[in-house]
């Protein structure tokens, strides 16, 4: 895939590439604070928290996936580095639309997938 596709395709290779490097560090930073949490004994409430850095980690592997830039989508940006080199702003108030409603799902694919993670983790430390 080499061009712009509303709603589907708005990031190139080097933007994906960007994106699973901070989906990554999303996840080992959630890893690092359950360690932290468990290490220092704290209440087992705590690990909640590591809902923001799993969202974090899964709105960036979704955007390298779906090969889609949510900042971008709901900006009506588009950036193809690495891809065809092409980058711009999105005209066609049909495009922007399509691109924000894909936006929206992938914030909600990752709010729901950080939720269960979140829950399962949780339960785990619950258990010990």
């Amino acid at each position: 895939m080499t061009g712009y596709q509303p709603g589907v395709c708005n990031i190139g290779r080097d933007e994906r590439r960007k994106r699973r490097v901070a989906g990554i560090a999303g996840f080992l930073g959630a890893a690092a604070y359950v360690a932290a949490v468990l290490w220092f004994g704290l209440p087992d409430r705590y690990v909640l928290g590591s809902f923001a850095f799993l969202f974090g980690g899964f709105v960036g592997v979704f955007q390298d996936y779906f090969r889609f830039c949510v900042a971008f989508g709901a900006l009506g940006r588009y950036d193809l580095s690495g891809s065809s080199d092409d980058a711009g702003s999105v005209a066609d108030t049909d495009a922007v639309a399509r691109d924000r409603k894909r936006a929206a799902q992938l914030l909600t694919y990752a709010t729901v997938s950080a939720t269960v993670l979140t829950a399962l983790v949780y339960a785990a430390v619950t258990a010990l």
